[in-house]
């Protein structure tokens, strides 16, 4: 674990970061609210590629908790049956479902405790759709995210929700909105957990790294 790096220096960081990416997007593939959660709960140990090709079909005729309930968890298991553990991640949405028709009106709760009150909804889905809904500036720390905070200096911590919480007490208020998918991303494509891109990242010369690769 890095030391946390200086205000100066993160802040030049994100500044490069927003450069190079004004607007950072999720790679999930959504139509809404409701979409964007079933995607997310969707994606835990799977990729979000696989989990865009097992939507593609789903989300036209199941976009609204009222279709996912007239599908059925059967229904919902064969367009699923790619991504791993498939079955549980239906029920999961099968019963999310049934509870915001039944306590939400069809709709889906814009509150982090909510939110993960809904099966199969941790508190990392819930800061991605707070995130990439709402436009809250909510941290949604996965793997690339707690290694690229660990690694850099960025945002060390123990455990996710300590990243979470560095992340939310070091990054400037202007970066708070986007920080987490520059994060995501260059952990994703450049600060790789296994053979980390050095030679190609934007911010070598910040970087606490040690072990930096040519």
């Amino acid at each position: 674990m890095a030391a946390q790096l200086d205000y100066a220096t993160i802040h030049e960081i994100f500044r490069r970061f927003q450069a190079a990416e004004p607007e950072p997007q999720g790679e999930l593939n959504h139509l809404n609210a409701f979409t964007l959660l079933v995607a997310v709960a969707l994606s835990a140990q799977a990729t979000d590629a696989g989990v865009n090709r097992a939507t593609a079909a789903l989300f036209p005729i199941a976009d609204t908790p009222e279709k996912m309930l007239a599908l059925g968890e059967e229904g919902l298991i064969e367009h699923i049956r790619t991504i791993g553990l498939y079955r549980n991640k239906a029920k999961n949405v099968i019963r999310l479902s049934r509870i915001l028709v039944e306590q939400y009106g069809g709709q889906v709760p814009s509150s982090r405790a909510a939110l993960q009150s809904l099966p199969g909804v941790g508190r990392k889905t819930a800061n991605v759709v707070l995130n990439m809904w709402w436009r809250f500036p909510a941290q949604a720390v996965d793997t690339h995210i707690f290694r690229l905070g660990n690694r850099s200096g960025i945002a060390p911590g123990r455990d996710v929700v300590a990243v979470e919480r560095a992340i939310e007490d070091h990054v400037p208020a202007e970066f708070q909105l986007h920080a987490h998918h520059w994060m995501i991303l260059h952990g994703r494509y450049v600060c790789k957990a296994r053979k980390p891109a050095c030679g190609a990242c934007l911010i070598r010369d910040l970087c606490a790294y040690e072990e930096k690769t040519l």
